[in-house]
C-alpha cells in the first residue's frame, strides 16, 4: 500500500478545518506551501513542512 502524506491544518490552528491528503509528496507538499502562504501568512520551505506539519500514513 502506497504512502499518503497529510496536512491537517486543524491539528495546528483550531479555527482552520483545511485537510490534504495525497499520495503524492510533492502534490502535498505544494497545496500545503500554497494553503500556509494564502490563509496563514507563512512562506515555509519543503524541509519546514515535511518537519513541521506533514503526517506520512
Amino acid at each position: 500500500m502506497a504512502k499518503a502524506h497529510r496536512l491537517d491544518c486543524e491539528n495546528q490552528a483550531a479555527d482552520c478545518r483545511f485537510i490534504i491528503q495525497s499520495e503524492n509528496e510533492t502534490e502535498a507538499i505544494a497545496l500545503a506551501k500554497r494553503h500556509m502562504a494564502e490563509v496563514h501568512g507563512q512562506q515555509l520551505t519543503d524541509d519546514e513542512l515535511r518537519e513541521q506539519h506533514l503526517q506520512i500514513l
